[in-house]
């Protein structure tokens, strides 16, 4: 049983799909797993495991930023022995190349986070998905009937969201980058020390450039295309 989490020994499944919001585990438990039974709400960060077309699948809140999320993802690989990890979360397009909702699988994270400076003695680590699950979802994402653009490419997961210098990201855009947001470089990071499995995959909620937005209701619970390409890419 893990500080955090205290789940008891089985109740978490060897996948997992790893949101931010605790309410949005809630949406996806309720709305794509069988059967899903709460195994954790210790500081109301909501754990759930059910059944997904007859796989075993839990659904994890991480929190917001990679402080957060890491405590979660260290239990989860540590203690649970969680074999593959499918960040489903919102991100926010850097570039007229993304539009409002459409869906960034990340084959890679950049940062401005001092974790991995610390963790690597200050040289710069590359943090990368797991392969097949990045081809499995660009497969799944082929097959469905999705409304919006699915977009393969790097993210920038920045310790800030309220950043008082947006200017800075210039330069990543320059050189391919998609969106922002705030875990993936860790939990690609963890996932790499741990020999698991990682991905994420993303819906545009907000942008940069056109200053569109959405509302909480709607990136807790409309993103359900996400989530049919994580869960079968996670399954694969």
């Amino acid at each position: 049983m893990s500080t955090h989490i205290a789940a008891a020994p089985g109740e978490i499944a060897p996948i997992v799909l790893f949101p931010g919001d605790p309410l949005r585990a809630k949406w996806i438990a309720e709305n794509f797993l069988e059967g899903a039974n709460l195994y954790s709400e210790v500081r109301g960060m909501l754990g759930f495991t059910g059944s997904w077309n007859g796989h075993r699948v839990s659904v994890q809140g991480s929190g917001m930023g990679q402080p957060s999320m890491s405590i979660y993802a260290n239990e989860l690989f540590d203690s649970y022995e969680v074999q593959t990890i499918v960040r489903v979360g919102s991100c926010g397009g850097l570039t007229e190349k993304v539009a409002m909702r459409d869906i960034i699988i990340a084959n890679g994270a950049c940062t401005d986070s001092g974790i991995n400076r610390q963790r690597f003695h200050g040289l710069d680590y590359a943090p990368v998905a797991d392969f097949s699950l990045l081809r499995a979802a660009v497969e799944a994402s082929e097959a469905l009937p999705l409304a919006n653009t699915v977009h393969v490419g790097l993210l920038y997961s920045s310790d800030q969201f309220y950043s008082t210098r947006p200017e800075l990201t210039e330069p990543l855009v320059a050189h391919g980058v998609l969106g922002v947001e705030m875990e993936t470089s860790g939990l690609y990071t963890l996932a790499a020390y741990y020999g698991r499995r990682a991905l994420a995959v993303c819906t545009v909620s907000d942008h940069l450039v056109t200053h569109e937005e959405t509302t909480a209701q709607e990136r807790e619970q409309t993103f359900g295309d996400m989530i049919e390409i994580a869960l079968r890419a996670a399954v694969s």
